[in-house]
């Protein structure tokens, strides 16, 4: 027979969920701290044979031998089971790596970002926005564009006020502002960007918005359970985790989401995968990497992250590119004299060989909107993203 003792001793493992266990001599173990949503009855000892390798395969052989009997939520049962079925995978990216990491990532994001806020500001439109536009015809102007870019990422979140926002990669601040002023949302957005920290910071009070937006100059690698969020958002900034990295990043993401929260990344994807451009890795963003879609997918799908929603804005990006490489070239002579000839070539050559790239599909811009576990209360269709 299988004791009782040896029972609880393995339920101790089982921490995920809330459902108690009612033994047959009227003993009952509790796990979680809320109301149990599902009790399992066991009517007898367990015999060797009654276990099994697959819990889903001995507790539904059981029941159907009349050793247990089931009462409340079969969804949550599912639930419970899914989850520590897969506890393995869904835990297995631990934080070993994060110090050793996190320092070099802080370098190379240096490198980038923090060639001055005054070199980006003559090629940026006036929301100093770094990352894709979205255009709704041929004559947006960029200004017009990244604007619209923020209120339909926005849009995908289904932002409610009050909400807490945790904006990853805030860049110079401009969706965090956004956020709040349009949805009435509390906002933490962070970067490791000395520079845009400095710049987002000044934004942020000049907007009078101190009391909903936080701008924290911190890796996405500290951050803590302790503090949870509503929704998720990251544009931007997950092409500069590292391929080593991504499993870390979602199990990140995860903690701090809310389960069911809502999570959009925004992010530059290759059709394979394979090995950073080594120009780009050398002059451009050191420490980069673009993922394929698949790679995403899978190690999202590890975490436990659905998927609802997937929009390519490729030539959305070729279009941004192409603006930025004419602002640039336009503005040759404002460019502080610190930079010289080799760089500004270089940094030319970077802006047309990108736009290139989109415009011929040999890189693509995602936005993937998915859910921390799954979350059935949310609207049947997306059709509130594009009222």
């Amino acid at each position: 027979m299988f004791s009782k003792f040896l029972l609880k001793m393995a339920l101790k493992s089982w921490k995920i969920g809330d459902y108690q266990i009612q033994f047959w001599d009227g003993e009952v173990y509790q796990n979680g701290n809320m109301p149990s949503k599902f009790t399992i009855k066991i009517n007898r000892p367990l015999k060797w044979s009654d276990l099994k390798k697959d819990m889903s395969l001995t507790i539904a052989e059981a029941y159907m031998d009349g050793v247990i009997d089931i009462e409340g939520s079969m969804d949550e049962i599912a639930r419970v089971l899914y989850l520590h079925t897969n506890y393995n995978d869904l835990h297995k990216h631990d934080n070993a790596k994060a110090f050793q990491t996190s320092i070099k990532e802080k370098s190379n994001i240096s490198k980038h970002y923090d060639l001055g806020n005054d070199f980006y500001s003559i090629w940026l439109d006036e929301t100093w926005s770094y990352s894709c536009a979205y255009f709704k015809t041929p004559k947006d102007t960029l200004y017009q564009a990244q604007i619209q870019k923020l209120d339909h990422t926005l849009k995908k979140l289904d932002l409610k006020k009050g909400e807490k926002l945790l904006d990853i990669g805030c860049g110079w601040g401009w969706l965090s502002i956004r956020a709040a002023q349009t949805y009435g949302v509390e906002v933490v957005g962070i970067t490791i960007s000395e520079e845009q920290y400095k710049a987002a910071s000044i934004r942020v009070k000049e907007a009078g918005l101190e009391d909903k937006v936080s701008i924290r100059l911190l890796n996405y690698q500290d951050l803590r359970p302790k503090e949870e969020f509503d929704k998720v958002v990251s544009v931007g900034m997950f092409e500069h985790v590292g391929k080593e990295n991504i499993p870390l990043y979602f199990k990140k993401v995860k903690e701090v989401l809310k389960p069911g929260g809502m999570f959009l990344l925004h992010s530059i994807m290759c059709c394979f995968e394979g090995d950073t451009n080594a120009w780009i890795d050398k002059y451009i963003f050191p420490g980069g990497y673009l993922p394929s879609l698949r790679e995403v997918i899978s190690i999202m799908s590890e975490c436990d992250f659905h998927l609802l929603l997937a929009e390519s804005l490729r030539i959305h990006y070729a279009k941004t590119l192409d603006c930025w490489s004419e602002n640039f070239k336009n503005n040759l002579d404002k460019i502080p004299q610190k930079y010289d000839q080799r760089f500004i070539r270089m940094w030319g050559l970077y802006l047309d060989s990108c736009a290139s790239a989109f415009r011929v599909g040999s890189v693509d811009l995602f936005q993937l909107l998915l859910t921390n576990n799954v979350n059935n209360e949310l609207p049947l269709t997306k059709q509130y993203v594009w009222e």
